[in-house]
Parts: C-alpha cells; sequence; structure tokens
C-alpha cells in the first residue's frame, strides 16, 4: 500500500553561534505498508514522526526520497491521492464557530460529496463514532474525547482507503483512549490501513501489527511487538539499583526466577513478562508514555 525509500528531510537552521545549517529531521528513512495493516511509528520527542506524516501527507515537500501508494510515485498523482488518504491531526483543528454537524457537513462539500450521499455518510459516522446526540451542539462544548471521535469521523468522510493518525489519544484519560482503540481495530477490520505514531507504547503494543522506532531521524528497529519482545527476553527482572531502577532480560521464566532469588533486596524485585516499552528503551535510552 505505501512504500517509502530513502526519505529524507532537512530544515535551514541556525546555531547557537549564529551559523546557518541544516538539521535533519529524518535521515534516509525507508519502510513499506500493507494494505489493512495497523503500522505503528515509535520515537522519543524530535525523532521525525510528525515531520514523516506530514510528508506523507503532502503537508512538507521531502527533502529527497520517494514515496508511493500502490506503486505509483506520489509525486505523479499528488492531487487524486487526497481523495484515498485521511488525516487526523495531533491537534484539534474543527471550525470553533460551527456546530458537529455543520463541521462535518462544511468537510463534505469540500470533498465534493452529492447531497444524499453526504447526509447519509455524516449520520453513518456520527452513529459509529457514537456522537448522534450531539450533533446539534456546538464544537467548543464537547469533551476532549469527542473531539478526537469527531476527528476521526471527519478524516473517514470520503471513505479514505488509509488513515494518518498523529498521536490521536494524546492527553486523554485511560477510559477514553480505549474507545478510541476500538474504532481504530475495526477501521482495520472495515479494511483501513492505518498509520499511527503514539508517545503511549502500550497503546502501540495493544493495537499494531507492525512497529517501526525512530531515533533522532533514523530507523533503528522495525518488528512487531511480540517480536521485539522475544527478541529481547520474554521475562524481565526489576529491581531498586544503586543507581535507580535497574532491568534484565530473559528467554525463560526459570532463568528469570534464579537471577532473581540470587539478588538481595527489601522484596522490591519483580518479575513480569517483556512489553514493548523495554524494547523501546533499550533501542533508544528514553522513557516514553505516561
Amino acid at each position: 500500500m505505501i512504500t517509502i525509500e530513502n526519505l529524507t528531510k532537512r530544515f535551514p537552521h541556525k546555531t547557537k553561534a549564529g551559523k546557518n545549517t541544516d538539521k535533519t529531521a529524518v535521515d534516509g528513512l525507508s519502510l513499506s505498508i500493507g494494505a489493512g495493516e495497523i503500522f505503528g511509528l515509535l520515537g522519543p520527542n524530535g525523532a521525525g514522526k510528525t515531520t514523516t506524516i506530514r510528508m506523507l501527507t503532502m503537508q512538507t515537500q521531502p527533502t529527497s526520497g520517494r514515496i508511493c501508494y500502490e506503486g505509483r510515485a506520489l509525486a505523479a498523482y499528488a492531487q487524486e491521492l487526497k481523495s484515498v488518504i485521511g488525516v487526523v491531526p495531533q491537534h484539534v483543528n474543527f471550525d470553533q464557530d460551527l456546530t458537529v454537524g455543520e463541521n462535518l457537513e462544511l468537510h463534505a462539500r469540500l470533498h465534493h460529496m452529492k447531497g444524499e450521499d453526504r447526509r447519509q455518510r455524516i449520520h453513518e459516522l456520527l452513529q459509529y463514532v457514537e456522537l448522534t446526540d450531539v450533533v446539534n451542539d456546538g464544537v467548543r462544548r464537547l469533551s476532549g474525547g469527542m473531539k478526537r471521535r469527531l476527528l476521526i469521523a471527519r478524516a473517514l468522510l470520503h471513505r479514505p482507503r488509509i488513515l494518518f493518525m498523529d498521536e490521536p489519544t494524546v492527553a486523554l484519560d485511560p477510559q477514553v483512549r480505549r474507545r478510541i482503540w476500538q474504532l481504530i481495530r475495526q477501521m482495520a477490520r472495515d479494511g483501513v490501513t492505518v498509520f499511527l505514531t503514539t508517545h503511549y507504547i502500550e497503546e502501540a503494543e495493544s493495537l499494531c501489527d507492525r512497529v517501526a522506532i525512530l531515533n533522532k531521524g533514523r530507523l533503528v528497529a522495525l518488528d512487531t511487538p511480540k517480536e521485539f519482545c522475544e527478541q529481547l527476553g520474554r521475562y524481565t527482572v526489576e529491581w531498586d539499583g544503586s543507581e535507580g531502577r535497574e532491568y534484565k532480560f530473559f528467554a525463560e521464566k526459570q532463568a528469570a526466577a534464579e537471577f532473581a532469588g540470587q539478588q538481595a533486596g527489601d522484596g522490591s524485585i519483580l518479575i513480569r513478562p517483556t512489553n514493548l516499552e523495554d524494547a523501546f528503551i533499550e533501542l533508544t535510552g528514553r522513557k516514553e508514555g505516561i
């Protein structure tokens, strides 16, 4: 569905000494995303996640590299592609003076959707994201979770085959986040390819078929969440060491238990399954999420 080859983005940058130079936000990124896949892009702040999405959605021009959708180069049919992709931005960007229904109506008209199809699709999506009861409410009155669900509905209006979601659950409470997760899973079941960036590592572990990890603009690892954990070791022993919390990974639970039994401590030793955040920290040296 999506192929990225040696994608690079540099921005003009002025150093503290006042020298003009280039800052590389994305450095030679190559990826391939399959149809119907939920694909996650992880990385510390400044890793290049949002810049990547902006290039894939034609909001930022790459410095170099190649982007293809279904085997066709982006540059060759950029205008046509806008009817194929949907974008859920990181920041809420509705017209605050319009109601929920009016915002969707405006967006549908921008996509040249015809009258009856437009009305039916808006009604269908409001049911899909459970916002039918607030169709006539002003956007300002919506909760944070409602606004996120409305962003998803708006992005799906024109029936895109690919949906880009830039930190779709940022600043939401856990219960609302899991409702968004259900929507994302349903979209994938409906055949939509989802490209997702997030700082919540457990979100990527729960949702994504595969995950790419960026650090300083470069791809450092790409695999399924399960494979990331198994490569590190299926079991983690963690304890309070002299320099803070320490971790050691083991392929077998028995080996983890034997190691834990050799550690002197105050009962703070824990044996647990390895998770994606453990792999993320090992690869980037940075802790993300809540």
